[in-house]
């Protein structure tokens, strides 16, 4: 599942009672954590991810049982939350041995100091220990939907990275002014399938804005068969297309050749959105589609190989769609 966190989806490290040896906002950096050996600072080594200070007793001694620092983390995307990373890659003597999550649902557009203060904390992971230089999985069980996380670690230490991953929910109350991506990751689109992803995550093709580099695409390794590579997406909800778009922007030489779009209706038969179309690299590219019927799922086959920047379908949810994107929202059900 996709990670909601992630600063490229528009998530945001907002607020954190300390972070002296390294900053918070690396906890939602999209690239793995990196270390480089014998980088000092002024606060000393320098780590990518976040870390606090070494915590002491009013005494000068160890930390209390209770000793905590905390992070809150907004998402990109508010959504249904079904397990969460704590990833402590590269810290070995200095991360936390126990963490715990929590999540909160917030309106608007709250100040850092009013999501602290104020908000309503629901335990999605319990405090758990974990290891040092290693990712740490948690499932979450809640339906609820959420906006905020905040990562709690005992005493102090270091994390890499938070990942947050679940579906994303729209706002209802947005729905309705304006073009409508039916298969973004912001709108709950979903990748729930694809042949390859040796050189780039399918999740690229749904993430907003345009790609700055081919890296930021999906890209698969070169065929040397008479198959092809193909990804499958679940949309937000049930919609009519108007539009696709299929961008090959920064791939040059390993762009495909052609492509074609085909959609289904709760598990239904595959019909055609889009046929075989010839694509050209380094393009955007934009196609009108008429006459085709409601759609749950997408397929997107590109031929033979290749690598796409993104995957656009916009158009309409029907009354049914816009029906359960309203159940979803207020009832957190995913």
């Amino acid at each position: 599942m996709p990670d909601l966190a992630l600063r490229s989806l528009g998530g945001a490290a907002v607020w954190t009672n300390d972070d002296l040896f390294a900053e918070v906002e690396n906890l939602i950096t999209p690239a793995p954590a990196e270390y480089r050996p014998s980088t000092f600072g002024h606060r000393g080594q320098i780590y990518d991810g976040w870390e606090t200070r070494r915590r002491r007793s009013p005494d000068g001694g160890a930390p209390e049982a209770t000793a905590v620092d905390q992070a809150i983390v907004r998402l990109g995307v508010p959504g249904i939350i079904h397990g969460v990373v704590v990833d402590t890659s590269w810290f070995v003597g200095n991360y936390p041995p126990t963490v715990s999550v929590e999540a909160a649902t917030v309106e608007g557009h709250p100040s850092a100091d009013e999501v602290a203060n104020s908000a309503q904390w629901q335990t999605i992971v319990e405090r758990s220990e974990v290891g040092g230089d290693r990712h740490n999985p948690f499932a979450v069980e809640s339906t609820d939907l959420f906006t905020h996380v905040r990562l709690s670690i005992y005493p102090d230490g270091g994390v890499a990275r938070l990942r947050v991953h679940g579906r994303g929910v729209p706002d209802p109350a947005m729905l309705g002014h304006g073009s409508f991506d039916l298969a973004a990751l912001e709108n709950g689109g979903m990748i729930t399938d694809c042949s390859n992803m040796f050189y780039g995550s399918p999740n690229n093709l749904l993430m907003p804005g345009r790609a700055r580099s081919m890296g930021e695409g999906w890209e698969t390794s070169r065929r040397r068969d008479d198959a092809n590579d193909w990804v499958q997406v679940r949309l937000a909800d049930e919609g009519v297309p108007g539009l696709v778009e299929l961008d090959t922007s920064y791939f040059l030489g390993n762009a495909p050749g052609a492509a074609r779009v085909q959609g289904r209706n709760a598990g239904g038969e595959w019909f055609d959105v889009l046929e075989h179309t010839v694509l050209q690299p380094d393009t955007r590219h934009r196609f009108v589609v008429e006459g085709v019927g409601p759609m749950t799922e997408a397929r997107v086959d590109i031929y033979p190989d290749g690598g796409m920047a993104r995957f656009r379908l916009f158009g309409a949810l029907t009354d049914a769609g816009r029906d359960e994107v309203d159940r979803r929202w207020s009832s957190g059900d995913n």
